[in-house]
């Protein structure tokens, strides 16, 4: 028998380094028409105005939000970023796969060293095989309140888009909050104290809270459509903590696209992103010529912590003729019905609503299962704190957060792609579990003795080619909550998912193995799980965390180590030159 496993591994890296061949000369063919585009991108600090007040916000060339990037798939993105801001900063490509360029992925401490104050650093890569809705934002303690902007891929030059109709128009909706404070002052102070962070003063689309906010009637974002035409709305939730409903009134949606994959068409009325999911949709212009709001407000999943009530509003606002008879543009807007902020219902049916519309080649035979718990957690004060003052959270405590256990800890004087590439000791251990270190009812009423973790820099190895699944559980340690889990370098379908304690005899029945939906983050439903496949074809260190900027501080987070293949197509580049030392 160990003879047979043996021809069998063998001919599996054969398979995978022949895949890797054609890939190469697949990818070879379609640069003969790509394109490079070269952009710079000065990190600054810039008065912004919002809410009656103005804060000196850190920015991307001045711009909140920042610059639109678009690209076709199959270019090349080169982006020369010079820190003129007091903070260190990086910037991560959220959900560009970054096949062998895990250099240039972004977050600070994993690929990286950070941009120092007066620093540069260029990030070259190249998104191939995906279209879509993508995103860029700063990935540096909470800078990503206000350093973020859409990065769209179209098809390559001359193919239409996989729809019935082409939109007429396209307009990117980024969903985010706001603060009148400086985010980072807002982290810190949290930090400090070990409690949760003041909530956000408002929600923004486009950077913009909108008319129902104090000071904010006059840039509220107008977002034109014509009667008969059908327009693409590419929506982002860059929010730093909160999953948002979006909607706009007396219109529907329908679904195309997700986390730049396209989707089966379905139609909506109201989406719900968790923070860092995108969703493309068409809208059609086939309503009364008018004034409609378009409308986002929190779905609050955790149980009894305050968070942000208010409602951001744009103005979809028809252009045709009989519109402007009417003088439409001063009419009042209509105003759309919203979820209540704990409708996890409605959440429940747009999720599982997602299917591949293209032909999907899911995982099957799985080398890796793994299971992990995800939550947050609660450590004692030190005995060298004064627990009035810092330790806020509940019971004299201070806030964490875990997955398995681990409460996840970023190196300070190496990346961790860094001390693997040059096999520096002591900078992380590859010992993350597999499964829980101790199994337990996860949703029901947890002991607390299972609410503190251990800290950490455990990442999970694994080898280059292998089919992986791993079960993601919320608990209810301190809340249950819905937890949009992101993971760095890669897309993965998700297969399944559920509420309760994930059933190992029972619930891989309800496997989707035909057309799952591909995502690069997935929202893990309260006190529910979430099961997601894929194959490790991406050398590196991948980030996998929660993408609610709060928990990843308390440390819910951990990272794949994954092993170069066989040659150079299967081996990570070499590092650049101008790498950022720490």
């Amino acid at each position: 028998m160990e003879g047979f496993d043996n021809i069998f591994a063998i001919n599996h890296r054969l398979s995978l380094f022949f895949l890797g061949l054609l890939l190469l000369l697949a990818s070879a063919l379609s640069l003969a028409n790509a394109e490079t585009h070269n952009h710079d991108f000065v990190i600054q600090a810039t008065p912004v105005k919002r809410l009656c007040k103005t804060q000196n916000s850190i920015t991307v060339n001045g711009m909140f939000p920042g610059p639109t990037l678009e690209v076709n798939n199959g270019d090349t993105l080169v982006v020369n970023v010079v820190n003129k801001a007091q903070y260190n900063v990086t910037i991560h490509w959220h959900g560009v796969r970054q096949m062998r360029t895990g250099w240039a992925d972004g977050p600070e401490f994993v690929t990286q060293c950070p941009i120092r104050p007066g620093g540069s650093y260029t990030y070259k890569f190249t998104i191939q095989g995906q279209e879509g809705t993508l995103w860029w934002h700063a990935h540096s303690s909470w800078l990503r309140a206000t350093v973020y902007g859409a990065l769209i891929v179209h098809p390559k030059e001359g193919s239409p888009y996989p729809f019935s109709k082409q939109p007429k128009r396209e307009t990117a909706i980024l969903l985010g909050e706001w603060w009148n404070a400086n985010p980072i002052d807002v982290v810190r102070e949290a930090t400090r104290t070990g409690g949760a962070p003041n909530v956000s003063d408002a929600y923004t689309v486009n950077g913009q809270p909108g008319d129902l906010y104090n000071c904010s009637s006059q840039d509220t974002v107008i977002v034109p459509i014509d009667s008969g035409e059908t327009n693409l709305l590419r929506v982002v939730n860059s929010a730093l903590n909160q999953p948002l409903f979006f909607t706009v009134a007396n219109h529907k949606f329908t679904v195309v696209g997700a986390d730049a994959s396209y989707v089966k068409p379905f139609t909506t009325s109201v989406l719900m992103l968790g923070p860092g999911q995108t969703t493309d949709v068409l809208i059609s212009g086939d309503q009364t010529p008018s004034r409609y709001y378009m409308a986002a407000r929190a779905y609050q999943s955790a149980q009894n912590a305050p968070f942000d009530n208010t409602t951001t509003t744009a103005i979809l606002e028809y252009k045709s003729s009989a519109c402007a008879a009417k003088n439409c543009s001063s009419n009042k807007p209509i105003m759309p019905p919203l979820p209540a902020y704990n409708d996890t219902a409605t959440v429940t049916t747009f999720t599982t609503s997602f299917k591949s519309a293209d032909k999907t080649l899911v995982p099957t035979d799985i080398d890796e299962s793994l299971f992990f718990t995800i939550g947050l957690g609660l450590n004692p004060c030190p005995s060298n704190f004064n627990k009035s003052s810092q330790c806020q959270g509940p019971n004299g405590t201070r806030f964490t957060a875990s997955m398995n256990n681990v409460s996840f800890v970023l190196p300070s004087n190496f990346s961790l792609l860094q001390a693997h590439h040059q096999r520096i000791q002591g900078v992380f251990t590859t010992d993350f579990p597999a499964n829980p270190p101790r199994k337990f009812d996860y949703t029901g009423n947890v002991s607390r003795s299972l609410f503190q973790p251990v800290a950490g820099t455990k990442l999970y190895n694994l080898k280059y080619g292998s089919r992986v699944q791993i079960v993601l559980q919320d608990t209810s340690i301190v809340t249950p909550e819905n937890h949009p889990i992101h993971l760095h370098g890669y897309d993965f379908y998700i297969i399944a998912q559920g509420f309760g304690n994930y059933n190992p005899r029972t619930d891989p029945s309800k496997f989707n193995l035909v057309d799952p939906p591909l995502r690069n983050t997935v929202a893990v439903p309260v006190n529910g799980w979430a099961v997601i496949r894929f194959v490790a074809d991406n050398p590196g260190v991948w980030l996998m965390h929660c993408h609610l900027d709060v928990h990843i501080t308390w440390g819910l987070a951990t990272a794949f180590l994954v092993e170069n293949g066989v040659g150079q197509l299967q081996s990570i580049e070499s590092p650049p030159e101008d790498l950022p030392l720490c």
